[in-house]
């Protein structure tokens, strides 16, 4: 058995793979039609079970229940008892940790997409700004004194 140090070192590090797994499936532009697919399905689904079966792939922490037991499976991990319930405690420490790391992840994409607008906006208020005090054309120019001579020929 780890030491209580190595183990939450392990958790830690394991919880960094089921995290991304879950996210990518349930969030990003990748699978997003297999999504919609699971989502339509997991309404439309005649029996409870097939609508719970495919709703999974749509929600990031009921997934992450899944690819958690998965990481535990094939990695043997268990925390703090040898036995069942170490595998046990290992596994919902394990998708607590990994839904820590995709609620952090999910602010901070809300974060830089809030910033990105922000900057657009003082882009384009600085590019009309810059327009509106922008001098007028040559050509302009030389249009409006054309203009003045042929009105002081006059």
């Amino acid at each position: 058995m780890l030491s209580l140090g190595e183990q939450v070192v392990w958790l830690l590090i394991l919880a960094l793979p089921v995290a991304s797994i879950a996210w990518t499936i349930t969030h990003e532009e990748l699978t997003r039609e297999f999504r919609q697919w699971c989502g339509t399905c997991s309404q439309s689904a005649r029996s409870m079970f097939f609508r719970k079966l495919f709703y999974v792939f749509t929600c990031e922490y009921c997934f992450s229940h899944y690819v958690a037991a998965a990481v535990v499976l094939a990695t043997r991990f268990q925390m703090l008892i040898s036995g069942w319930q170490g595998y046990l405690i290992a596994f919902f420490a394990l998708t607590a940790i990994a839904n820590v790391y995709m609620s952090l992840f999910g602010r901070l994409r809300v974060d830089i997409r809030s910033e990105r607008l922000e900057v657009e906006e003082k882009e384009q208020a600085v590019k009309a700004l810059a327009e509106e005090s922008e001098p007028p054309e040559e050509n302009d120019l030389h249009a409006e004194d054309a203009g003045r001579r042929s009105r002081s020929d006059d």
